[in-house]
């Protein structure tokens, strides 16, 4: 039996974020238990790569066999996810660049999918939806302290999330419950009209030197509506 991940530096993991489609399965089982063939419908992808991909994330450990039905007397085997890493400030620190790319990457899949998916769903609709991208110019201190900020609004939607789920049993009138995306990035952002941007040895916003390039820039945010998906703390 494989032991669990606890490390975004695990190979294992490394291995099972390399691949967009594992990411998307991981995704799918981390909503719900399914098997390869209802994974492969949801995908638009053939049985056969789904249950390679399945068998994979299997071995690797990243997900567990939870239940078997008979279907037109074959055996058809259910997954879902195992818990990731959560991920703490010293862990991130401490990764290997390959593996902060692997975990990166994954998530913004993730995050990209859920935010067209559900757009494409009316999403978005509600009025206090929310989407908005703003570029700031930081300090290291500064970048620390939005840093803590979005902490303590992480706090502050679990405390909601808590508060939403007293109500709703409390709730006589049936009003139904939904789920809610919420989304939270950080990042050194680099220029999408620099030449070479994000280049090795150059970082987002920074000369060769690794000196930061004074830059005047205006705070711009885009007004309107729409929250994005994201895990706080758990990669992936």
């Amino acid at each position: 039996m494989s032991t669990s991940i606890t490390s975004i530096d695990d190979p294992r993991y490394v291995k099972a974020m390399s691949h967009p489609l594992r990411v998307r399965i991981m995704a799918m089982l981390d909503e719900r238990q399914a098997s390869p063939n209802q994974l492969a419908g949801w995908l638009g992808a053939s049985l056969g790569t789904v249950a390679y991909h399945v068998r994979t994330l299997l071995g690797l450990g990243l997900i567990e066999l939870v239940d078997e039905t008979r279907v037109r007397g074959a055996v058809e085997h259910h997954y879902r996810a195992k818990a990731r890493p959560n991920v703490t400030a010293d862990g991130w620190a401490n990764a290997t660049p390959i593996a902060k790319q692997a975990a990166v990457g994954s998530a913004l899949d993730v995050i990209g999918e859920y935010a067209r998916v559900s757009a494409a769903a009316g999403g978005f609709e509600r009025p206090e939806a929310q989407l908005r991208r703003s570029l700031v110019r930081l300090d290291a201190k500064g970048f620390a302290q939005l840093s803590k900020a979005c902490e303590k609004l992480l706090e502050q939607v679990e405390k909601i999330e808590t508060s939403a789920a007293d109500r709703l049993s409390r709730n006589a009138d049936g009003e139904a419950a939904f789920e809610a995306g919420f989304g939270l990035l950080l990042f050194e952002a680099a220029r999408l009209t620099e030449s070479g941007g994000g280049a090795a040895g150059s970082g987002p916003g920074r000369a060769r030197t690794g000196k930061r390039v004074p830059r005047p820039r205006k705070r711009r945010s885009a007004p309107a509506t729409g929250s994005v998906a994201a895990g706080a703390g758990t990669v992936g």
